[in-house]
C-alpha cells in the first residue's frame, strides 16, 4: 500500500487518470476543468452550496487536478502553462502520448502530433478547440449521482439529461491530424492541411468531418486558403491494399455516406468564436465568398430541382454560441450556398436532392405501376374466350392451347375452356361409344339375317331333291 501511495501521491485512482490520459491523448491540450466536464459532467451539478464559482470549480475539479499531478509525478505529463483566464494547462508527454493511444486502442501513428508551448500565450485556440469538441459531444450527467444535491442542481442536470443528444463520444475525436498533400501520412509534405478536429461517427451519420475552429483572429483570406490545401488533399489518389487506386482520404477513413454517392468530398466545419476584433458573421461571409469555386454546386431542374456538389467540398459554418445553445441536431449551421440554418446533418448532405430522388423514384414507380396496369390490360384484352360458354380461359389454359410452345401435348378442343372441353370430349367419347354399339347391332342384324337365308336355301333344296 506504502508503494502505491508513492506512486500516486496525490491519492487518484486508475479510472480518473485513465480520464485525463484519454482526454488529453485526443485534445492534446486541456485543463482540468474541461476534463472534468467531458469524463464525468454530473460534477458540474454538485458542489453548487460553494460560496463562488471559483470555489465550486476547485471542488469540482479537484479529482482530475490530483490524477493529474500523479501522472505528472509519473513523467507522463506536463504542465502546459495557463489560460488568459488562469486555468493550468496539461499536455503529454511522449510517454503520456503511448500510455493514451493504450486507453483509447490506438495505434501510434493515430495519435497524432503535440502542440509545443500552448500555454505561453495563454492556449487560446487549443481551448476553444476544446470548448467545440465539448459542445458538439454534449456528455449527458447520470442523473443518480446528484441524487440529494439542491433542487436548483437537480433540476439543471435534468435539463442538461433531457436535453437533445450530441455526436459521438471523446473516442470519435482526434486531433492533431495531419492530410498529406505530399508525402505519407506520418510524413506529411509542407503545404498538407491539418484540420483542427476529426470526427468520425458513422453511428451518428457522420462518417467523417473536418473541423477548423477560428478565434476571429485570422483574416478570412488565410482561412480561405486552407481549403485549396483541402482540396488537393481530396484529390490526391493512390492504391489501397486492394490494388485499387481511389482517393486517398478513402485508403483511411471507410466512407459509404449519402455525400459520397455523388463523388462530393467530405465535409469541413468551421467553428467562429468571438475572441478577436473580426465579426464572427462576417467572416463567414467573407470566407463564403473566397471559396465559392470549391463549395458551388450545378442546378439540376428536375423533379422540383436541387443542386449537386460532384468534386466539391461542403463547407459549413456556425458560431461556437449556436453550437452550445442548439447543438448538432439543432439549427445551427449555415451551409455555405443555401439560405438560412440547419441541423448539422441537414447542412452536411443534401436533403434537396434527397427528397427530389425519392420524388424520382416515386414517379418511376408509378410509371412503372401505369405500364404493368396497361400490359395486363393489353394482354386480358387478349385473353381467348370459350367458343362454347363464352368465358375467359385461365392463365392454365391459356398457356395449355398455346400453340407457339410445342413442348405442350396438344389439345383436343383449343377453342374451348377447359370445362367444356371436359363435356365435348364426354360427348364424342359418348357418341363413339354409341356408333360402336349400332355397329355391332347392325352386325349382328346382317349375321341373323344371312344365317335365315341361309336356313331358307338350305330348306328349298331339300325340298327340290325329293
Amino acid at each position: 500500500m506504502a508503494s502505491k501511495r508513492k506512486a500516486n501521491e496525490a491519492g487518484s485512482s486508475n479510472d480518473l487518470r485513465g480520464d485525463v490520459l484519454r482526454v488529453l491523448g485526443v485534445l492534446k491540450v486541456a485543463t482540468a476543468d474541461q476534463i472534468q466536464r467531458l469524463c464525468l459532467p454530473h460534477l458540474t451539478y454538485r458542489h453548487t452550496t460553494k460560496p463562488t464559482a471559483a470555489k465550486q470549480k476547485e471542488a469540482r475539479t479537484a479529482s482530475h487536478r490530483a490524477a493529474a499531478n500523479d501522472l505528472r509525478r509519473q513523467g507522463q505529463l506536463l504542465d502546459g502553462g495557463r489560460t488568459k483566464r488562469g486555468e493550468e494547462v496539461r499536455i503529454l508527454t511522449a510517454a503520456g502520448l503511448a500510455a493514451a493511444g493504450l486507453e483509447l486502442g490506438r495505434e501510434p501513428e493515430e495519435m497524432g502530433g503535440m502542440p509545443k508551448g500552448a500555454g505561453s500565450s495563454g492556449a487560446s485556440h487549443p481551448m476553444t478547440v476544446n470548448e467545440t469538441v465539448i459542445a458538439l459531444i454534449r456528455p449527458k450527467p447520470n442523473l443518480d449521482l446528484v441524487t440529494g444535491e439542491p433542487p436548483e442542481a437537480v433540476a439543471a442536470a435534468q435539463a442538461a439529461a433531457r436535453a437533445p443528444d450530441g455526436i459521438g463520444t471523446l473516442a470519435s475525436y482526434a486531433t492533431e491530424v495531419a492530410l498529406p498533400v505530399k508525402g505519407t501520412w506520418k510524413n506529411p509534405a509542407i503545404g498538407s492541411a491539418r484540420p483542427d478536429v476529426v470526427l468520425t461517427a458513422p453511428e451518428a451519420d457522420v462518417p467523417l468531418l473536418f473541423i477548423e475552429v477560428d478565434n476571429c483572429t485570422e483574416d478570412a483570406v488565410l482561412i480561405a486558403a486552407k481549403f485549396d490545401k483541402y482540396a488537393r488533399f481530396f484529390k490526391r489518389k493512390e492504391k489501397d491494399t486492394d490494388g485499387i487506386e481511389k482517393p486517398l482520404w478513402r485508403t483511411r477513413w471507410d466512407v459509404s455516406a449519402p455525400w459520397w454517392y455523388d463523388q462530393v468530398h467530405p465535409p469541413v466545419l468551421l467553428v467562429f468564436h468571438q475572441v478577436g476584433k473580426r465579426p464572427a458573421l462576417g467572416q463567414m461571409k467573407k470566407v463564403a465568398d473566397l471559396t465559392r469555386r470549391h463549395w458551388e454546386g450545378q442546378r439540376y431542374d428536375g423533379y422540383g430541382g436541387y443542386h449537386r456538389y460532384p468534386g466539391c467540398i461542403p463547407i459549413v459554418a456556425t458560431t461556437l454560441p449556436w453550437l452550445r445553445e442548439h447543438g448538432p441536431t439543432g439549427p445551427a449551421f449555415w451551409r455555405f450556398g443555401r439560405q438560412g440554418r440547419q441541423p448539422l446533418l441537414e447542412a452536411i448532405s443534401n436533403p434537396r436532392q434527397d427528397a427530389a430522388l425519392a420524388r424520382q423514384r416515386a414517379a418511376e414507380r408509378e410509371r412503372e405501376r401505369r405500364r404493368a396496369e396497361q400490359e395486363a390490360a393489353a394482354r386480358e384484352a387478349r385473353r381467348p374466350v370459350c367458343a362454347d360458354c363464352s368465358r375467359k380461359f385461365s392463365d392454365d389454359r391459356w398457356k395449355a392451347v398455346d400453340r407457339r410452345d410445342w413442348s405442350l401435348p396438344r389439345q383436343s378442343h383449343p377453342r374451348l375452356c377447359e370445362d367444356c372441353q371436359s363435356r365435348a370430349v364426354a360427348v364424342e367419347q359418348q357418341a363413339e361409344a354409341d356408333e360402336r354399339e349400332r355397329q355391332e347391332q347392325e352386325r349382328l342384324r346382317q349375321e341373323s339375317e344371312e344365317q335365315a337365308a341361309a336356313q331358307k336355301a338350305m330348306s328349298w333344296f331339300s325340298r327340290f331333291r325329293t
